[in-house]
C-alpha cells in the first residue's frame, strides 16, 4: 500500500471515530521541505468550519486520537495554521520491498479507474502520406496513456479515425494520377495544390505494373477512382506496418467515409435540428453554437450541399457516446487547439457534459540534425519519415523522447544525441540502470550469491538515508501511475523513472553490493536492487520501452 493511501484510510478511520468524514478537497502530499516529514494533509483546515473549532486546535485533536492507535508512523506534528505533518517508521519503507516481491509485474496496478470506459483516439493521420516524426509523438502519447490507464483499472479501448472522405482524398487521387501518367511518358505536372511525396510514385508504380497503361483508356473520373482507391490502400498499409514497428496498437480503425454511408451524419444532423441546436439559413445548415458561448455559429453542411469536417466529427463523436463510453479522450495536433471549444459545445449540444471529452494536444517534434531543423511539410514531400528516424535510432529511444516532456511543450529532438550511449542520453539513463542491475546480479552468480525472497529477512539493515530515498521513490510508483491516468499525462512516468534511476546511480557508487562487510548486508542490497529492477522494468513497459540486461 502507498504511503498516501495508507494515510487517507487511517486519517478517514480516525474522522468518523470523531464524528467527521474525509473531505474530498483534503490533500495528501510532500511537504516542501523534507524537515518538515514525508507527508502533510491539510484535512484539519478544510475540517474546521464544520467541527466548529480553530483549525490548528482540530489538528492536536487528529493527532491525539493517531497517536493512541498502532500504526506505521514514527511521528505526527501540527504546523502552521492547521497542517498536520507525518513521518513513517523505517519498517513502512522497508516492507514495499516485500510488496514489490509478492507483485512483480503487476505492482503499481491499481483499481483507480473503476472499470470507467474510455476511448483514446489517436494519431488519426489522413492516409496522404507516411507518418512523420510529429505523428510519432502523437502515437507514442496515445499508446502509452492507453498502458497506464488499462493498469490503473480503467477500460480503455484505442481507435484510429480514418479521414477517407471529402476533398483531401481527391487531391491525393489526382496526384496519384499525374505521377501514373509521367510513368507512361505523358507530361503531367504537379501544381502546388497537389501532394508531391515520393511515396506517390511507389503508389502509380504499382498501378502500372499491375495494369500497364490501362488507365489511359478509361474515363478520367474512373482512373480517378482507382488512383485514390490504390493510394489510400498502399499508404494505409504503410502506416499500419509504422505503428506496428513502433509498438502501437489500435483496436479499432474507423472510417469517416462510414459515417456518410450509414447515413450516421445525416441522422445526426436530423437530431439538433429537432433540438433546435441546427437551423437552416441561405441554403446552408448551421450549428447553433452561440447558444453554447461560442463567438459564433459553425457551419455543417454548405449550400452546395458539402458537408464540412465539424459536421462529420459531431456524428463521430455521437458515435462513440453510443457505444458506451464514459471519457473520450482525443490526441490532437498542437494547431488544432481552437477547435476544442468547439467540439465541448457540440458534446453539450448531444446532451454528454463537455468534461466527458478531454482533448490532448501535442505539438510537433522540432527535429534537428547536425543543429540544423528539419522542415515538415506532406503535401510539399519535405518531412522526415517517421520510419527513417525509427531505422536510425530506435523505438526505444524514439518514445522515451516523445514522452519525456508535456505533450504540449515544444520538444527538440537531436538525433545525433539520442543515439549516444551516454547519460546524458535520458533513455540510456534510465535503461542503463536496469542492466546495470542485471550486470550486478551476474557477477553476483559468479560469486555463488542469488538474490530471492529468503533475503528478505534482512531489511531492517536497508536503514540509512540512501537507503531511505530510494525506498521511498520505489513507493511512489502506484500514486504516479494513478496520477498519469487521472492527469492524463504520460510524461509524468518518465519523469519518475528518471528520479529512479538517477537514485540507483547515485546509490550505486557510494554503496558496495557484493564487497559490503557483512553477508546479510550483501543480500540488504541486492533485494533493494532487485526491486529497483521490478520497477524499472513496470515503469518502462508503461511507456512501450525495453527494459534491456545488457548494454
Amino acid at each position: 500500500m502507498s504511503a498516501q493511501k495508507y494515510l487517507i484510510n487511517l486519517l478517514s478511520e480516525v474522522l468518523a471515530q470523531m464524528g467527521l468524514e474525509w473531505p474530498e478537497k483534503a490533500s495528501v502530499e510532500p511537504p516542501r521541505e523534507k524537515k518538515f516529514g514525508d507527508l502533510a494533509c491539510n484535512a484539519a483546515m478544510i475540517l474546521a468550519k464544520t467541527a466548529r473549532c480553530n483549525p490548528r486546535d482540530l489538528a492536536n485533536q487528529i493527532k491525539e486520537h493517531i497517536l493512541k492507535r498502532e500504526s506505521y508512523l514514527e511521528s505526527v506534528q501540527t504546523a502552521g495554521p492547521g497542517f498536520l505533518n507525518f513521518t513513517f517508521k523505517k519498517n513502512f519503507w522497508q516492507s514495499i520491498i516485500q510488496q514489490i516481491n509478492n507483485e512483480k509485474k503487476a505492482f503499481g496496478r491499481s483499481g483507480h479507474g473503476q472499470g470507467k470506459k474510455v476511448q483514446i483516439e489517436f494519431v488519426s493521420a489522413n492516409p496522404t502520406g507516411p507518418l512523420h516524426i510529429g505523428h510519432g509523438r502523437g502515437a507514442a502519447v496515445g499508446d502509452s496513456l492507453a498502458r497506464i490507464m488499462r493498469f490503473a483499472g480503467y477500460e480503455v479501448s484505442t481507435e484510429y479515425y480514418l479521414n477517407d472522405a471529402g476533398r483531401q482524398m481527391m487531391v491525393l487521387g489526382r496526384s496519384a494520377w499525374i505521377r501514373y501518367q509521367n510513368i507512361c511518358g505523358i507530361d503531367a505536372e504537379l501544381d502546388e495544390g497537389h501532394y508531391q511525396g515520393e511515396y506517390l510514385l511507389e503508389v502509380a508504380q504499382a498501378i502500372f505494373t499491375e495494369m500497364g497503361r490501362g488507365l489511359l483508356e478509361m474515363e478520367e473520373s474512373e482512373a480517378l477512382s482507382i488512383c485514390r482507391k490504390t493510394a489510400v490502400h498502399m499508404i494505409l498499409e504503410g502506416i499500419k506496418k509504422d505503428l506496428s514497428d513502433f509498438h502501437v496498437e489500435h483496436q479499432v480503425w474507423f472510417s469517416e467515409n462510414s459515417l456518410i454511408e450509414d447515413n450516421i451524419v445525416s441522422d445526426t444532423l436530423d437530431m439538433l435540428l429537432e433540438k433546435g441546436m441546427a437551423y437552416e439559413h441561405e441554403g446552408a445548415l448551421w450549428f447553433r453554437s452561440t447558444a453554447l458561448e461560442d463567438d459564433k455559429d459553425r457551419v455543417l453542411r454548405k449550400s452546395d450541399g458539402t458537408l464540412t469536417y465539424f459536421a462529420s466529427d459531431i456524428a463521430y463523436h455521437k458515435n462513440k457516446y453510443d457505444r458506451g463510453y464514459d471519457l473520450l479522450v482525443d490526441i490532437w495536433g498542437a494547431d488544432h487547439h481552437g477547435y476544442v471549444p468547439r467540439m465541448k459545445s457540440a458534446v453539450a449540444a448531444l446532451g454528454k457534459s463537455p468534461d466527458s471529452l478531454e482533448v490532448i494536444l501535442v505539438q510537433l517534434v522540432n527535429l534537428l540534425r547536425e543543429g540544423k531543423q528539419i522542415a515538415m511539410s506532406t503535401r510539399a514531400g519535405e518531412f522526415v519519415a517517421l520510419r527513417d528516424v525509427l531505422r536510425e535510432v530506435g523505438r526505444d529511444a524514439c518514445r522515451f523522447m516523445f514522452l519525456s516532456r508535456k505533450s504540449d511543450s515544444h520538444l527538440d529532438f537531436d538525433l545525433e544525441m539520442v543515439k549516444k550511449r551516454t547519460m546524458d542520453n535520458p533513455v540510456y539513463y534510465v535503461q542503463y540502470a536496469h542492466a546495470r542491475i542485471c550486470s550486478l546480479f551476474d557477477k553476483a552468480a559468479e560469486k555463488g550469491i542469488r538474490a530471492d525472497s529468503s533475503f528478505l529477512s534482512s531489511l531492517d539493515l536497508l536503514d540509512t538515508q540512501q537507503d531511505l530515498d530510494i525506498l521511498k521513490k520505489m513507493a511512489e510508483f502506484p500514486d504516479i501511475i494513478a496520477a498519469s491516468a487521472r492527469n492524463l499525462s504520460p510524461h509524468h512516468l518518465s519523469f519518475y523513472l528518471m528520479e529512479l534511476a538517477g537514485s540507483l546511480h547515485r546509490y550505486y557508487t557510494v554503496n558496495p553490493v557484493l564487497t559490503a562487510e557483512s553477508h546479510d548486508l550483501i543480500r540488504s542490497r541486492m533485494v533493494l536492487f532487485m526491486a529497483v529492477a521490478t520497477v524499472l522494468k513496470n515503469g518502462l513497459y508503461l511507456l512501450g520501452v525495453s527494459a534491456p540486461e545488457r548494454m
